[in-house]
């Protein structure tokens, strides 16, 4: 007998009515012949009104007693839907996340999962109970509870679900919002957004982090870890939703899958970086010590002895930023300059492995659009550009349809004028309203295939136990090396629309393949421009960027080097956990390597260092990261 997790959210329950319909849905996955384990948020806006009380009493209460205010609202929540499922006829019983063995760190108001004792769990379903569990909290290992922070009860469902699996059951994990699944982008921007029947986790992973708000990473995380498949539905229609899985061999064959928008990062520039071994590390390392979490990553190819490295955060972490940077800046002879409200569009698809000219087109639809990149990135699967946002007044925006409700979401994409713009041109460009497999092409209904880790997992409770210690950390699993690339760089390319989609159409007629792209601005009105792709390819992608680079601005240089060789750093939760970066740059600086490029993704850190060191920074990067 499979379980079936089932997880609403605070608006499928912001009322009687919608907590007697979870009541059913429940009831319906037992009556299909499931145990059945829901999850639940606190109703509607209990937690905005918990803090409002909290605020009428001190403006600085401790996270300690916020934890223990706030997980108030999930209990209330487990209650009520114990109570409706008893009503329609079913067992239940109802549970708080301490009850279950729900084991943190101490981090309050943000903490993470570190073990989950499944006894109390097994015991109530295999007596026959629905079990309600309270999401978004646990317990820490001082007895005092703790609240999991941003996407706490999504992340709640899918570890339990996770536990449950290595206990031994087949389980599947569903996630009900208010929307039917995932979208190719927001529909509330671009009307004709196709909702996917399928999408891979690490596709989900690099879409939720830049700005697709159905799901938090933290969530897709663990479901990627422990393999845990999930399906996002709508808790008010019994539709099939979008199932978020493995990698399937036909994902490889999509281009995209989507396009997203972030709305609320801020962009900052360091100026004039020593171009040397151990600048990155302290920089990150620094960062990483705040808790700051940082995005984007652009380190340019240095000239003169510097180098030039964008970054991004979180606006809500820029004042932070900038101040624990100062006196590193000042001791570097660096400047830190910000540059200004930004918004990040990104292109997400599992084929761009090997489907060349996906940048080219990207590049442009912004083009056309007379769309600026400021900065560009690029990950295993995606490709990110920053754009200035200083257009129209907010007058021009199209609202939501009439009725609609306006979320946090929407009023932040309101200020990204020119990046609702660029996201309604890129979806355009890679045909994501259109059917296809896997997002509503005829006879193409997926299915999950049964896990392979079924046949191996722990059957044994306190083997299941250890297995899941330490379950929200890191995990790394692998660092590869690259020893056959090459670079193309393009100094004092003139930043504006258009260049950048001249330099990509020529390579990519050419059938050449281009990894790691990045861009930083050199100076004012210039930009610099970075890319890696296959040393057998080089001559070739030499000669068509100098050709378009000269008829753009004579004044350029494109530079070739085949000495270099690219590394990356591959794994769940390369960006939620801050410490990623700052071991991989420490453990380089460390050997005296020194590194020309980084680029960042959710699942994948990659950098460009010498070609002669790639072996020994292999060696040093797996024993960093512990895969000797």
């Amino acid at each position: 007998m499979g379980v079936v997790v089932q997880k609403f959210g605070g608006s499928s329950l912001k009322n009687a009515e919608r907590v007697m319909e979870a009541a059913r849905k429940a009831i319906r996955a037992k009556h299909a012949g499931n145990k059945v384990l829901v999850v639940v948020s606190a109703q509607g806006s209990t937690t905005d009104d918990l803090i409002a009380k909290a605020a009428e009493i001190t403006g600085a209460p401790s996270a300690r007693e916020m934890d223990m205010l706030l997980a108030t609202g999930e209990q209330i929540s487990i209650a009520l839907t114990a109570m409706a499922i008893q009503e329609l006829g079913e067992s239940a019983v109802s549970l708080t996340g301490p009850q279950i063995g729900i084991v943190t760190d101490s981090t309050h108001r943000k903490a993470r999962i570190k073990k989950i004792d499944t006894q109390r769990l097994t015991e109530e379903l295999d007596a026959g109970h629905i079990v309600v569990i309270a999401g978004f909290q646990g317990i820490d290992e001082q007895g005092d509870i703790s609240t999991l922070g941003r996407g706490g009860s999504d992340t709640t469902a899918v570890a339990v679900a996770a536990a449950l699996k290595l206990a031994g059951y087949d389980v599947e994990c569903e996630i009900y919002t208010d929307v039917d699944g995932v979208y190719t982008t927001d529909p509330r921007i671009v009307p004709d957004a196709r909702k996917m029947d399928a999408i891979s986790y690490d596709e989900m992973l690099e879409m939720a982090s830049m700005g697709a708000g159905v799901m938090h990473s933290r969530s897709i995380e663990f479901a990627k870890k422990f393999d845990v498949p999930l399906m996002v539905r709508n808790s008010q229609s019994d539709a099939v939703g979008t199932w978020i899985v493995p990698e399937e061999p036909w994902m490889s064959e999509i281009p995209a899958c989507g396009v997203a928008l972030a709305a609320d990062e801020a962009r900052l520039v360091l100026e004039g970086v020593p171009d040397r071994p151990g600048v990155s590390h302290r920089v990150f390392s620094a960062l990483a010590d705040a808790n700051i979490a940082v995005d984007m990553i652009a380190q340019s190819v240095g000239t003169g002895g510097k180098a030039t490295i964008g970054f991004t955060v979180l606006n809500a972490d820029l004042e932070k930023t900038k101040k624990t940077l100062a006196p590193i800046v000042a001791d570097l002879g660096a400047a830190l300059n910000e540059t200004g409200k930004v918004s990040k569009v990104s292109v997400v698809g599992a084929g761009m492995r090997a489907v060349s000219g996906i940048a080219e087109r990207m590049f442009q639809a912004l083009s056309e659009e007379g769309v600026n990149m400021k900065m560009i990135t690029t990950g295993d699967i995606k490709i990110s550009v920053l754009i200035d946002e200083d257009g129209p007044p907010e007058s021009a925006i199209v609202e939501p349809p009439t009725g609609e409700p306006i979320k946090k979401a929407h009023l932040e994409s309101k200020k990204a004028v020119r990046g609702r713009r660029a996201l309604r041109a890129v979806h355009k460009a890679f045909a994501l309203a259109q059917p296809r497999k896997g997002a509503g092409d005829t006879g193409t209904g997926f299915k999950p295939r049964p896990s392979p880790m079924l046949a191996t997992v722990a059957r044994d409770r306190d083997a299941a136990i250890a297995k899941l210690d330490g379950m929200e950390g890191v995990l790394v699993s692998g660092v590869h090396l690259n020893a056959e690339q090459s670079r193309v760089t393009i100094h004092d390319l003139p930043d504006v629309p258009g260049n950048c989609s001249r330099v990509f159409n020529a390579v990519a007629t050419g059938g050449i393949l281009v990894d790691m792209i990045v861009q930083n601005q050199s100076g004012p009105a210039k930009a610099e421009l970075s890319f890696t792709l296959p040393r057998a390819d080089l001559t070739r992608a030499l000669k068509r960027t100098q050709d378009v680079v000269r008829a753009i601005d004579p004044a350029a240089r494109v530079v070739g080097d085949a000495d270099v060789a690219v590394l990356y750093v591959l794994g769940v939760g390369m960006r939620t956990h801050t410490g990623v970066a700052r071991t991989m740059f420490g453990a380089l600086a460390a050997r005296g390597i020194n590194i020309a490029m980084i680029n960042t993704s959710e699942v994948c850190v990659g950098v460009v260092v010498e070609r002669a060191r790639g072996e020994e920074a292999l060696a040093c990067l797996k024993e960093a990261f512990k895969l000797t």
